[in-house]
């Protein structure tokens, strides 16, 4: 079978095509996860809605965003992805985790049993 030569032009650019590296990076901007930046962000717009028309503003709002840009940056510095919310979540768990520990949710399966007045099939 041979290849018409009208056609063999788009398959060598499909056999050649770029594709992007790395495909498993996390999206960031200006060095901070998506996580990070709406609680800057959020900080920055409460911030600004109780103390904008205050002489504190420049100090509160913006410095204070400043500072905990600057926190986060150097805070989470070499911590693996989403390390703040898998930090929030450990703290906020219960205190013992144990894997032989009875379970006090659990509830033995019983299979649906249907009542005497229902017609059985």
């Amino acid at each position: 079978m041979t290849i018409k030569p009208q056609y063999w032009r788009l398959i060598m650019s499909l056999l050649v095509s770029k594709v992007p590296r790395a495909l498993e990076t996390k999206a960031r901007l200006f060095g901070f996860e998506l996580g990070d930046l709406l609680l800057i962000f959020l900080y920055l717009a409460l911030s600004n809605l109780i103390f904008g028309q205050t002489r504190l503003k420049f100090p509160l709002v913006w410095l204070g965003t400043a500072a905990l840009a600057a926190a986060l940056y150097f805070l989470k510095r070499g911590k693996p992805d989403n390390y703040l919310q898998h930090a929030g979540e450990h703290f906020w768990s219960a205190g013992v985790l144990s894997a032989g520990a009875t379970d006090v949710e659990y509830r033995p399966y019983q299979p649906f049993q249907p009542m005497n007045d229902e017609v059985k099939l």
